[in-house]
Formats: C-alpha cells, structure tokens, sequence
C-alpha cells in the first residue's frame, strides 16, 4: 500500500475535506500538486537527455491540448446555459398545462362529451403527471413506497438549476398545499469540488416541516406492556423507514473529531454516491423528459437496445434448442429411476445471499439492510 507521498487520489481528497474548511482544502491540494511535480522533475532527471527533450516536447503538446480542453468546457458551459433559457417556456407552458392554469385547444369540448356520457366531474390539468413520471424510471421508482405516492401526488413542478459558489446544482420540487407537510418548496442542493469528474463534496436538503403524525420516513410502533408491568399504556417507539422523501436527509460525513473506520468510510461513499445517482437521474433525464417518462416512451427508449439483442440471440438458438430438447427428452428418461433415488437422500438448500430486485445494498462494500419499508399502523 502506497503512503501519502507516493499518491494522492480521491481518498486524499476526503481526508482534506474532514480535516480542513475549504479555502484549507485549496492550500492542501496545492501542496499535493506542488510534491507532485517535485516527483516529476525526478522522473525527468533519471532520463537521458535525448529521452527528456522528446519528453519535455510531449509536455508541451500536453499543455496545448490543455488550454483547447479549457477553452471547450468554458464554451460548453456557456452553451448549456444558451440552451437552457431556450427551454425555459417550454417547461412554463409544460407546468401550467400539468396543473390546469390554461387549456389545450379541443381539450374543452372533449370535456363536455364525457360529462354527457359518464356524468364525471372535470379533473383540471393531468393529474399524477410526475408521480407517474417519477415511478417510470427504474432508478426513481426503487426509491418510493406506497405511502409516498400520496404525498407525491401534490406534485407541481420539478425544477433545476446550475449553483456557482460553491460549484454543484440545485434541485426545486414544488408541492401544492397537503395534508402531509407545511412545505410549499423541498430543495436538494449538491456541491461539487469538480464538476468534470464528478467530485461530490456534499449534498444538502430541506428539512421538511411534517403535519403531526404525517412524516413518511419514520413509523410509529406500539408494545403491549407485559402481563403485571405497572405501567398499563402500551409502549410506542419510531423507527426509521423507507421513503422517497429521505432523498431531501442525505448521508453526511461525521465531524472532524469523530473517528470512522474503514468499512464506515467505504458504506458513507456507497450512499453518497446512490444519493448522486438518484439527483442526477432527475436532474439529466427527469425534467428534460418528463413528458416521455410519464407516457412510457422513455422506457421504450432505454429498452430497445436490449431487447434487439434478445430477440438476435433467440433467433440465432432456436433450431439448436430444438434439437437439444429432442436429445433431452431421451436422457430425461433414462435418468428418472437415478432422480428419485437421489432426491430422497438430498434436498437443495435454500440461498443464503438471497437478493431483492432493485438497487444495490450495502454491507462492508457489497450487500446490506436498508431501513423497513413504513407500513400503515
């Protein structure tokens, strides 16, 4: 295992992000980068000199093709941000047909004709838009329960928006008044150290005002007492849950004087990293496309691939499988009298790493608990 000064990775970086605040985290990396040039000009000096000369050329190719690289990331951003404010009004007309501010044309003579033939009240705008949208992605979907879905449903709008200091992106969910929390607006913020990487530094939400005994990341439990206890009034006890809204109560790093061991450090870095992956996937696919994910295309999209390789290989096996089945059926019979004797002496045991569908768990770096899914009491 290398030391400090033979390496500096993201590891090092963590280090100086519980160590130090973050203009200290500035002075660390620059003496990093400062001994790793001293490593540097020690690689050169135990060249040859015609070896060096062709070196200290390719380093100032490299320099060049780092000042274009530069150049392209200052315009890249400045096109995102063009592009972005172009779609602007096209996210306001999506939010105010969502919600019913305006009408689509047709939209209220067809209204009419299902009143004459059904006799239904009139639902404004499209109802569960992104409760549907959200549930659509797989990524999304895996996060929220049954209980959320109610909640869910005031749903208005889902926003993002580029942060400059510290660097990072911040997400805007827009609720309707509920009968589940105070808040109008939850947010999550994520502030990166770099943004080309992505380096997460840490993420931030908001903490939501919950309505008494409306909170969905947390369960109430209840213990009858035991038979002759003083105390007659069953115990109750919350208990954390499994919920979508634990999104805006994301893992954070302990404080500078707690000590962490290995596996914790490696468990925090799984969580941030499936906390990211779940903000991005709103941010990158969500929002852009809500339309489509609410429809299903999108799922059709991301499938397609897949299921074209599918079909090319069970094109490709089916004669063969056939044949194979043929051959199959002639052993099977011969083998019948070996089975049951064997099968009354050995009984297959079930799995003991038994996995779920869904996203990945963690357990000293692979499989673990998460927290119950809430249950109505």
């Amino acid at each position: 295992m290398s030391s400090d000064k033979d390496s500096f990775n993201v590891g090092d970086l963590t280090t100086g992000l519980k160590d130090e605040d973050r203009a200290g985290l500035v002075n660390a990396l620059k003496n990093k980068l400062q001994n790793l040039a001293g490593q540097h000009s020690d690689v050169l000096e135990n060249l040859t000199p015609k070896i060096r000369r062709r070196v200290e050329v390719l380093r100032e190719i490299q320099g060049k093709h780092d000042e274009i690289e530069d150049n392209f990331r200052e315009e890249r951003a400045a096109l995102e941000a063009k592009y972005q404010k172009l779609y602007q009004p096209l996210y306001t007309k999506r939010y105010e047909i969502v919600n019913g501010a305006i009408e689509v044309e047709g939209a209220q003579e067809d209204v009419k004709m299902d009143q004459r033939e059904e006799k239904t009240a009139e639902e404004k705008g499209v109802p569960s838009f992104w409760l549907t949208a959200l549930k659509n992605n797989d990524v999304i979907s895996e996060e929220i329960t049954e209980r959320d879905e109610g909640a869910l449903m005031y749903l208005k709008d889902i926003k993002w928006c580029k942060i400059e200091e510290p660097k990072g992106f911040k997400l805007e969910f827009f609720f309707d008044q509920n009968p589940y929390f105070k808040n109008t607006l939850l947010t999550k913020a994520y502030h990166m150290i770099d943004e080309d990487e992505p380096l997460l530094e840490k993420a931030i939400g908001t903490e939501i005002d919950w309505y008494p005994g409306k909170c969905l990341t947390q369960k109430i439990l209840k213990k009858k007492p035991k038979k002759g206890a003083k105390n007659a009034k069953p115990i109750t006890k919350t208990e954390d849950c499994e919920s979508f809204f634990n999104f805006f109560s994301p893992p954070q790093v302990p404080d500078d004087d707690e000590d962490i061991d290995e596996d914790r450090a490696e468990e925090l870095q799984n969580l941030m990293e499936q906390d990211y992956d779940i903000g991005s996937t709103i941010r990158e696919k969500i929002i852009p496309h809500a339309v489509s994910w609410f429809t299903g295309e999108a799922i059709e999209g991301e499938e397609f691939d897949i299921d074209n390789d599918d079909e090319d290989d069970i094109d490709e096996n089916e004669d063969d499988d056939e044949e194979d089945d043929e051959d199959e059926d002639e052993d099977e019979e011969d083998d019948d009298d070996e089975d049951e004797e064997e099968v009354s002496k050995t009984k297959k045991k079930p799995s003991i790493l038994h996995k779920k569908g869904g996203r990945p768990q963690i357990n000293d770096g692979q499989q673990g608990e998460r927290p119950p899914e809430c249950k109505q009491q």
